[in-house]
């Protein structure tokens, strides 16, 4: 099966990246090709933004599940491609494009080779944001085609094109967003002493944060707190009355989360009595760790390390957070990272993956799915 117009999918989508639950032009973008595939032995449900397509199997004892996301950030595109981002402030800067081309291109060979087991394939919304894979778990429509097993993959610009890098249990931490509202006493900057000035407090607030890591966490766990982004105040000459932090919480122990949270919650009630102010937290979206089952991942990898095309390197854990660890919550499943060889890392202005990728990661999974569906 040729490669080329699946890179040119890759590029279609890259144009149109939307944010979480919000992707109707891509929505629309994946029903158009799906709705052109054969449809004899295929089934399609829609969730919200979501699509699901049964790939119907010659003699059925199981459904296999792949999922991929859909979802773009709130990213200002810095690459110059010749079909960058058509959305100002929105990019794909997460690989979700070539995850997409990636899953049409498995789904577009099984329509032509079917297999003996049912294949489900799973286009899901707001990965990034505000989290479409709980939710859609729990919908009618995902309940009636319940998979028996689960796999996904993500893109990895530190590796090189033709590498799958995994590992048995805990691939991604737990992670949760983080939102601290700080509310004060605004007023004239020539009189501090009549204000409670929340740029202070916020300031405060930030350094305290970072010993919750150093000092509460056991050094043999690990746990991050990134504050990204703080807004305060209007002009230079009027104290500020309103900050607000937005951030993040990453631990690869469920245990380290709630202890983080626990003394985040301190943390800011001492912030209000020192400064005399009031605060709110709001944790947003709150991702389950990705944890790849044992027995599934072991035999992916003895699939994968028998290959002349494609490199296994058994990685270590990793803080970054993917809603997909839901999915293997309920499902037996693994996820992998695949080699696509940026300069430029995840979540980058300048993110672009090689579109080799897009090919070994159809040949590869096309022929595992083939394995694994006709084996009994």
């Amino acid at each position: 099966m040729t490669v080329a117009p699946f890179v040119k999918i890759r590029r279609d989508l890259h144009k149109i990246p939307e944010l979480g639950f919000q992707e109707h032009k891509t929505h629309a973008y994946l029903m158009q090709y799906i709705g052109s595939l054969p449809q004899d032995c295929l089934e399609i449900q829609t969730w919200r933004t979501g699509i699901l397509v049964k790939v119907n199997g010659k003699k059925p004892t199981k459904t296999i599940g792949y999922r991929t996301d859909i979802d773009g950030l709130p990213i200002n595109e810095a690459t110059e491609l010749p079909f960058q981002s058509e959305h100002e402030g929105r990019m794909h800067a997460c690989g979700h494009d070539l995850h997409m081309s990636i899953a049409l291109g498995i789904l577009t060979y099984f329509t032509k080779n079917p297999i003996n087991d049912n294949l489900l394939f799973i286009f899901q919304p707001a990965e990034e944001g505000p989290g479409g894979a709980e939710p859609m778990l729990a919908s009618e429509e995902f309940q009636k085609w319940m998979p028996d097993m689960i796999t996904a993959l993500h893109i990895a610009p530190e590796y090189k094109v033709g590498t799958v890098a995994i590992k048995e249990g805990l691939l991604f931490a737990n992670t949760s967003e983080l939102f601290i509202d700080l509310k004060g006493k605004g007023g004239h900057a020539a009189y501090p002493h009549k204000s409670n000035d929340m740029v202070v407090a916020a300031c405060q607030l930030v350094n305290q944060l970072q010993t919750i890591i150093s000092r509460n966490v056991d050094p043999l766990d690990s746990a991050v707190i990134t504050v990204g982004k703080i807004t305060g105040g209007t002009v230079q000459n009027i104290i500020a009355e309103d900050a607000r932090l937005e951030g993040t919480i990453r631990t690869l122990s469920v245990e380290s989360m709630v202890k983080v949270k626990e003394r985040i919650e301190h943390i800011v009630k001492g912030i209000e009595i020192g400064f005399e102010c009031k605060a709110s937290i709001d944790y947003g979206a709150m991702y389950h760790q990705v944890f790849n089952e044992s027995k599934l991942t072991r035999e992916f990898m003895d699939f994968v390390s028998d290959r002349n095309d494609v490199e296994l390197f058994e990685c270590r854990e990793a803080m970054t957070g993917e809603d997909f660890g839901f999915m293997l919550e309920k499902i037996p499943g693994f996820m992998f990272w695949l080699g696509a060889d940026s300069s430029f890392g995840l979540h980058n202005a300048g993110l672009n993956p090689s579109e080799e990728a897009i090919g070994t990661a159809i040949k590869l999974m096309t022929d595992y799915f083939t394995f694994k569906g006709n084996s009994r």
